[in-house]
């Protein structure tokens, strides 16, 4: 099996097991429960060897994702815009609602098979491979490897914060025009900058802002935690929100719209925009006409 991603392990602040510590490094892995699938199929080895979740991991060993052995995969039909494309990478503008992977068969990770040119490299992957994670509520920017050499050196990029990533999102409340939110989440330093963009009074929510936010660290669910924990929950997000805040069918207003990082095999500059989806502009336009239609019935 080809290894798809391979970290050395550095000095540790406190004692961790294996199961958690892929989750924090490995980007293509985006739960404890998917850590812990792998660890079982033996497609994490440390120094070489399969090892148990529950295993603690030392300072120095070298911890391996390889990529698991070919299987028919059934391709699933969604409508999604290809962003970029080359013959090591492709990034592509994914939905709201979908997963990125899992054992489900409506995720991008299925949606993505017969869509990309295939890559005549080498060591091309047997499909193409997501290289990080996006929440299935979130739409937007999302990377995928097609060659074994992109995916470990993309992953090494995320793991080095050499990618940017911009996010824009509608919230609850009245938030300054710019800062930082560094609460800690399960116990591990965070860091998420923010801009406002624009802000909107509402019937329904008091004021609507728009935000442009730039997360420095790569916990789990990171910009819609620190919003929430600094009572500026995201529209749409049924975990960490407030009442009021979930607009039937509409979801939840957060996208990727921005990744600026060096190309790992050519060494080009990418830099990727979009604009968020129609939603954002929709909401908060109708939100504002609302609002004057009240306080101003005769205009």
């Amino acid at each position: 099996m080809k290894v798809i991603r391979r970290h050395i392990v550095g000095e540790l602040v406190e004692e961790v097991r294996l199961s958690d510590f892929v989750v924090e490094q490995f980007e293509e892995i985006p739960s404890r429960s998917a850590a812990k699938k792998k660890i079982k199929k033996g497609v994490i080895r440390v120094d070489g060897e399969p090892k148990s979740s529950a295993d603690w991991v030392d300072t120095g060993q070298v911890i391996e994702l390889l990529e698991e052995e070919l299987k028919l995969l059934k391709a699933y039909h969604l409508d999604f815009e290809i962003i970029y494309e080359d013959v090591y990478l492709a990034i592509v503008n994914k939905p709201a609602g979908i997963p990125v992977s899992g054992n489900q068969f409506k995720t991008m990770q299925n949606a993505i098979i017969g869509k990309l040119e295939v890559s005549k490299e080498s060591d091309r992957l047997n499909w193409p491979k997501p290289v990080h994670r996006l929440d299935a509520p979130t739409s937007g920017l999302l990377v995928f490897a097609k060659t074994s050499n992109a995916i470990m050196k993309l992953g090494q990029l995320f793991e080095n914060k050499q990618i940017k990533k911009v996010y824009h999102a509608i919230v609850m409340g009245d938030i300054d025009e710019s800062g930082k939110m560094d609460d800690k989440l399960e116990g591990k330093a965070a860091l998420t900058y923010f801009k406002r963009l624009s802000q909107v009074s509402s019937l329904r929510n008091q004021l609507l802002s728009w935000v442009e936010v730039y997360p420095q660290t790569g916990r789990t669910h990171q910009i819609r935690k620190h919003l929430s924990k600094q009572g500026f929950p995201i529209m749409g997000d049924q975990l960490y929100g407030d009442d009021g805040n979930v607009y039937k069918g509409k979801g939840l207003f957060l996208c990727a719209v921005g990744l600026e990082f060096q190309h790992p095999m050519t060494d080009q500059p990418l830099n990727i925009k979009i604009k968020a989806p129609n939603k954002f502009d929709l909401l908060m336009t109708r939100e504002k006409r609302r609002w004057d239609k009240y306080h101003n019935p005769e205009e």
